[in-house]
């Protein structure tokens, strides 16, 4: 009976410890979990490989790990994952989430990256807060990794290399490949046409470069030319080009010395041209009056004699 109440009292000592035990695990694991935040994650995608307590990484960091996975029931077409995160992790805005496979076990986990320098951190807003927090946390947007961006364009490239596979065979019918062989055909004679000529295509090639040698000659012998011409001109063209100017400049000051003279002679040439010219006119006039009366004169001389110049004229006789 002894024995049997200390195997009673052995159990239930056993018992309390377990639970105890129990207790301070959960309690720890709660007491750790204070300092962590939780965010959602929305993918609309595949989440192959994700299961409760993958990791996620902070830019390769181990920040944190996923609590739950299940699709929405707001909206079946995304899945939501919530993970929980490290406190002081700059989950900030800018920030994306991708979800990347671990090696080739096909596990994968949650990357968080992209966060910008000085951003404010990704929370609730005091307005609006059903739409930016439809479950109570933070929303961090997602990325699309490189596996789930393959995998959701995988149906879209199958499709263009059916439709590739479609035109080459269309491309590569009966009579494509007979013009096709028609045209290698030609270009096996044309190459062989090239291999026969050789002879004469080196001969032109040889010739060709000569060309261009004296053309380096005739390139050289046109510097040089332009060498001695540039030294003429400075060394005779410059004198030359001072003379010219020292003459322009003469000729200019005597411009300008007749313009003044042409100036000062103005009022005279008005004054010829206003007074004398009328008394000369006048003069002339009077000359050829005088003219006239002497040339009558003379022939009156010629005519009558003297006396018809001192005395009248005498009257003819009259006869009944």
């Amino acid at each position: 009976m002894e024995t049997r109440s200390n195997h009673v009292l052995v159990g239930a000592v056993t018992l309390l410890l377990l639970a105890a035990i129990m207790a301070a695990a959960f309690w720890f694991s709660r007491l750790s979990q204070g300092d962590n935040k939780e965010y959602d994650i929305f993918f609309k995608q595949s989440v192959n490989g994700l299961a409760k307590g993958s990791g996620v990484n902070y830019s390769g960091v181990p920040s944190g790990q996923v609590e739950k996975i299940e699709l929405w029931k707001r909206d079946p077409s995304f899945v939501k994952v919530r993970i929980s995160v490290k406190d002081g992790t700059p989950v900030l805005q800018g920030t994306t989430a991708t979800i990347a496979g671990v090696g080739f076990t096909g596990v994968s986990e949650i990357v968080l990256d992209g966060a910008v320098k000085g951003a404010p951190p990704i929370l609730c807003p005091a307005e609006n807060i059903a739409s930016a927090c439809p479950d109570g946390v933070p929303v961090i947007p997602t990325k699309p990794g490189a596996l789930g961006e393959l995998l959701n364009n995988a149906p879209q490239l199958l499709e263009r290399l059916s439709t590739l596979t479609e035109k080459l065979t269309e491309l590569l019918n009966d009579k494509n490949q007979q013009s096709i062989a028609g045209i290698l055909a030609n270009l096996d004679r044309v190459t062989g046409s090239l291999a026969d000529r050789s002879p004469e295509i080196a001969a032109t090639l040889a010739e060709a470069r000569i060309a261009v040698q004296r053309t380096g000659v005739a390139a050289q012998q046109i510097g040089e030319l332009a060498a001695t011409t540039n030294g003429l001109i400075n060394d005779e063209g410059r004198p030359l080009m001072a003379d010219l100017r020292k003459s322009v400049a003469s000729a200019s000051r005597s411009i300008d010395t007749l313009d003044k003279t042409i100036a000062e002679a103005q009022p005279g040439v008005h004054a010829f041209s206003n007074q004398t010219m009328p008394e000369v006119n006048r003069l002339v006039r009077d000359l050829r009056e005088m003219s006239r009366a002497f040339r009558g004169v003379a022939e009156k001389l010629d005519q009558q004699g003297a006396g018809s110049i001192v005395g009248s004229p005498q009257l003819p006789d009259y006869k009944p």
